[in-house]
Formats: structure tokens, C-alpha cells, sequence
């Protein structure tokens, strides 16, 4: 048989960082589609992937 494979942490897990006993959102959500939608961030501006609502960074 073969040897078994550690899986990697892949999705969503890596949207949430651990601070002591709680899980906190690394992304913002977006505020058109609720909590379950992350926003993804990018050099000039915050997107979301669902519904295309897009926030703009002030320089």
C-alpha cells in the first residue's frame, strides 16, 4: 500500500487566523451579501468575488 499523505490546509481555512481561543477573519465580509461572503483585497481596492461590489482605497 502507499503511505498516506498529510493534506494541506487549503479554502476557506486560510481566511481565518487563530488569536488565543477565538477564530478572527483575516478578510472583511461584504456588505451587500452578509457574513458568508469574504471580500478579497487588492493593491488598490477590497472586491467581492459574488456579487462584484467593489470598495475603493483612498491614496
Amino acid at each position: 500500500m502507499a503511505k498516506e499523505q498529510k493534506k494541506k490546509l487549503k479554502g476557506i481555512w486560510n481566511l481565518y487566523q487563530k488569536s488565543g481561543d477565538k477564530l478572527e477573519r483575516k478578510n472583511r465580509s461584504c456588505p451587500k451579501c452578509g457574513s458568508g461572503t469574504f471580500m478579497a483585497k487588492h493593491a488598490s481596492r477590497w472586491a467581492c468575488g459574488s456579487c462584484k461590489y467593489t470598495e475603493f482605497l483612498k491614496q
